[in-house]
């Protein structure tokens, strides 16, 4: 499996954008008012992506050598991702009001930014390990 990293590395990147992409585009489809941001076929792209980013993840972990709870930063990912999901279950569908989807929906994008500085910098901190 190790000869295949770079492909199931940039499988992971790939879906890391289109996942962050959707969610983005359908988040701020929730914020115009249009039903359509929960629209089925949204809803299973977006299921498709995250399974193949996980299938990929894991992947990754196993080819590494590197895995959570073992190592901190995969283990600030893993806790961020569950953070991740919660908010965009409660930005997308679960927010009684328009006022709490949009938090959640701005909470979510910071969350989901942060995992990808903690992914690029190898460490817990991410973007703020340099300061």
């Amino acid at each position: 499996m190790a000869a295949w990293y770079l492909q199931i590395l940039w499988t992971h990147i790939g879906c890391v954008i289109a996942s962050g992409g959707l969610f983005f585009t359908r988040g701020c489809m929730m914020l115009a008012g249009l039903p359509a941001a929960n629209h089925v076929a949204l809803r299973r792209i977006s299921v498709l992506i995250d399974s193949l980013l996980l299938a990929a993840a894991i992947a990754l972990t196993t080819i590494i050598h590197q895995y959570p709870f073992v190592q901190a930063w995969l283990t600030v990912k893993v806790i961020l991702l569950a953070a991740y999901i919660v908010l965009g279950v409660f930005a997308l569908r679960r927010g009684r009001t328009r006022m709490v989807r949009t938090a959640c929906f701005a909470a979510a994008m910071i969350v989901f930014l942060f995992i990808v500085s903690v992914a690029r910098a190898h460490d817990p901190l991410g973007v703020f390990a340099q300061l």
